[in-house]
């Protein structure tokens, strides 16, 4: 064990040396003053780790020694010890960022407990950590291999980014390589499940099948309407350990009322997820029955530029006569004149707010050597969401809707996954560009690793010409053309890209939020 340095201030510390002899006696350091004046002094000459001060002692009382010690060494943990149980005395010290608080008379293992919540808490929670996830390694493993439905897929997913995000705050994360694998492997049923599955999802009547992206607005968002103004907001390619770290913020404002999931359709992108979601439709009845305003992978035209007219005629398909509006915020300036036309939007049934960052975010660490270093793996893909989050006027318009009576739900159109194996593939050069699925005629590809679709109106996917396939990468693969293979691997592989088969693309969060203060 670390070898840890501690200082007692006490005016009685001479009738707490039973305290400090078990103290050292556990291996720890001990250096005691009976003065504010003399613990000033000690933390002005040597090093601690820890500091216990008492809060009535004459002269320099506790808070005004804790106020000098903070200006001059913030970083130094401060345990506050006190006979009063006065609220104000709490309070202040709590202001001036104590680690702890301990109401005397002490008694030796609550010292000892507050000792280690402080100094050995990474390496405790480390410990516990790794074997609770090895105890539960088994468990998930077996799970994934029985033969499950869709809702034991998103329970083994969220267990997963649990212990994913659990891992991620213990000291060295040595089980992370551990559990990097048992997500490949859950990875790989996972693509064995939808390759089996998803056809009966869009044909088969009366099989148990998820919710998905095209039936989101007429189940989960409309029948909301009947209580209360609704705020819809979409947050672009949020996956779920991403929501999971924002979370917190929120719920500082909101109770959380479902947290539940959502299956997006395939390919898993903007064009046809998102869009489903709005219209209401699968791909190749969008492209039927809104001719006039859907875009194909042929053309040039951006895909998501006709968003709120999808809505608008989904809710005329509904019969819902009702007042909404429709918000895309790409830019920070965006944002803010959103915040700026809160309360004229509160005087509608519907609210949509589509934001973008995460999106760009993802598309920014592909093409920036900056963002790509900023944001090196998982962990930091969701630090940089997080730090966004709470500077974004995002955040802003989450607390300004918390006073009013209204629900606000959250969710996205797709996922993402961090790429990391090329899979070559041969196709024409109208062949589409998305590095996770491919559509296209006599595209050529090692079937082992690809979701094959062969007869795309199956699918309910738009058909180019007789003979369309339409490729899905499944795990962290992504497709590669033999031509300058070796500079197109190196350029994308470890991007986070989206369109194919993973659980992180396909189980995205559905949360409906109640404001606490309304």
């Amino acid at each position: 064990m670390q070898k840890y340095r501690i200082l007692w201030a006490d005016d009685e510390i001479d009738l707490l040396k039973p305290h400090t002899l078990f103290l050292e006696k556990k291996g720890y350091e001990m250096v005691t003053v009976n003065s504010g004046a003399d613990a000033i002094e000690q933390v002005e000459t040597q090093v601690f780790d820890l500091i216990f001060l008492d809060e009535n002692m004459p002269g320099m009382t506790g808070l005004e020694t804790l106020d000098y010690i903070k200006s001059s060494k913030p970083n130094i943990p401060v345990v506050m010890i006190t006979k009063s149980e006065e609220e104000m005395i709490m309070e202040q010290a709590i202001g001036a960022k104590i680690s702890d608080y301990l109401i005397k008379p002490l008694n030796p293992n609550q010292i000892l407990l507050s000792i280690k919540k402080i100094l050995d808490n990474r390496r405790l929670v480390t410990e516990k950590t790794n074997m609770s996830y090895q105890q539960d390694f088994r468990n998930l493993s077996m799970a994934y291999s029985d033969n499950i439905g869709h809702e034991e897929w998103v329970e083994i997913y969220k267990k997963l980014i649990f212990w994913e995000l659990e891992i991620n705050n213990t000291e060295e994360r040595s089980m992370s390589e551990v559990l990097d694998n048992q997500k490949d492997e859950a990875n790989s049923n996972f693509a064995r499940f939808i390759s089996d599955e998803y056809y009966s999802w869009l044909n088969e009547v009366g099989v148990d099948k998820p919710l998905l992206s095209h039936e989101l607005m007429v189940k989960r968002i409309f029948p909301q309407l009947k209580e209360q103004p609704v705020f819809f907001i979409l947050i672009d390619n949020l996956r779920f350990d991403q929501w999971k770290v924002i979370e917190p913020i929120i719920a500082d404002y909101y109770t959380v009322e479902e947290e539940s999931a959502f299956y997006s359709i395939l390919p898993t992108t903007t064009a046809f997820s998102r869009n489903a979601i709005f219209s209401g439709m699968l791909p190749s009845d969008m492209a039927k029955y809104h001719s006039d305003i859907w875009v194909g992978d042929d053309q040039e035209e951006g895909k998501n530029n006709h968003e709120f007219e999808f809505l608008k005629r989904q809710l005329k398909k509904n019969r819902l006569d009702i007042k909404s509006s429709y918000h895309k915020i790409i830019r920070t300036e965006q944002g803010k004149q959103l915040m700026d036309n809160v309360t004229n939007l509160l005087n509608n049934d519907l609210n949509v707010v589509v934001y973008n960052f995460v999106d760009m975010l993802s598309h920014a660490r592909t093409d920036m050597e900056m963002i790509r270093e900023l944001a090196p793996d998982e962990s930091a893909y969701r630090s940089i969401t997080k730090s966004w989050f709470l500077h974004s006027p995002l955040l802003d318009l989450f607390k300004r809707l918390a006073r009013e009576p209204i629900k606000v739900i959250v969710a996205t159109d797709h996922g993402t996954i961090r790429v990391k194996r090329p899979v070559k593939i041969i196709g024409d050069r109208n062949t589409n560009t998305n590095l996770r699925y491919k559509q296209g005629k006599n595209l050529n590809f090692d079937s082992n690793k690809v979701f094959a679709v062969r007869k795309p109106e199956e699918l309910f996917l738009p058909r180019l010409n007789v003979s369309t396939t339409y490729a899905f990468a499944t795990q962290d693969f992504f497709f590669a053309y033999p031509n300058n293979y070796n500079y197109y691997v190196n350029y994308y592989r470890d991007t986070f890209q989206h369109g194919g088969v993973s659980l992180e693309e396909m189980i995205v969060p559905l949360v409906t939020l109640s404001p606490k203060n309304a």
